[in-house]
């Protein structure tokens, strides 16, 4: 058995609704069982957001663009929220429907496209949903370059895809990498252009906080959101060829243990 069997016309016919199938499924198991459901997807940007608008505004006069705080830190913060939403539901696809693997019509892709159609779509809804209330709420009137909001946003989930899938396939093989990669990831925050421009930064530590894949995704969403900031170390093509290496390597490495995945 291969990540996806033939394409025999009842297989493509399965292929097409296997994925609907464990979509609904992860909706009523991750949102459905929970208190408020889909409520918190939004409430936890939107505190996340709230609480760096109020500690930064203590202590500084102005954001580094413009003069509202929450805009500011939600353009940063809310594709990063999104790449590691999409990193983290996609990396734990087969844990969560390995039972099912068994089943004829369901493989590996299935699992990782389920899991990454509801995270994208779902994050999608929750960036949508809290930067358009804070232009409600503080009354803004950005001039939008939607091209650079919609190129952020979709190499955010293209790069959480990769690391995902590439994820699925160490902690399979590696049990222990899902806590190396815990603690691996804890200054990510830090070190994302999230709170500060890159471009601000001494020349020596710009390039640093370049090879971070995900500085390019924050700066290319703000140049997007502000039409006075120009981005001009973001690189589309880094991250975009970065997320297809780390993708080809995840479906590799799962494709040479499927039997393992499945019978485990």
């Amino acid at each position: 058995m291969s990540l996806a069997a033939p394409l025999t016309p009842r297989r493509n016919f399965a292929f097409a609704r296997t994925p609907g199938a464990l979509i609904l499924r992860e909706m009523a198991t991750s949102y459905g069982r929970s208190h408020g459901g889909y409520l918190w997807a939004v409430l936890e940007p939107v505190a996340a957001v709230a609480l760096l608008s109020t500690l930064f505004s203590l202590v500084l006069r102005s954001p580094a663009l413009g003069t509202n705080f929450a805009f500011f830190y939600a353009t940063g913060f809310l594709p990063f929220a999104a790449y590691m939403a999409v990193s983290q539901q996609v990396a734990s696809a087969l844990r969560f429907s390995r039972p099912l693997l068994e089943y004829p019509a369901v493989c590996v892709l299935d699992a990782l496209c389920a899991r990454f159609l509801l995270a994208a779509l779902t994050q999608s809804i929750v960036a949508a949903t809290v930067l358009l209330g804070i232009i409600l709420i503080y009354e803004l009137n950005p001039v939008l370059h939607w091209a650079a909001v919609a190129q952020s946003f979709v190499l955010a989930l293209a790069l959480g895809l990769a690391v995902g899938v590439l994820n699925c396939f160490l902690m399979t093989r590696f049990p222990v990498w899902e806590r190396v990669w815990a603690v691996a990831n804890r200054p990510l925050f830090l070190v994302s252009a999230i709170l500060y421009l890159p471009e601000a930064l001494p020349g020596a530590y710009r390039g640093y906080i370049m090879i971070n894949p995900l500085s390019h995704i924050t700066s290319l969403m703000r140049q997007g959101f502000y039409p006075g900031y120009d981005a001009v170390l973001v690189r589309p093509g880094y991250v975009l060829g970065l997320a297809l290496v780390l993708f080809l390597l995840g479906l590799i490495g799962l494709n040479s243990r499927r039997k393992e995945i499945i019978f485990q």
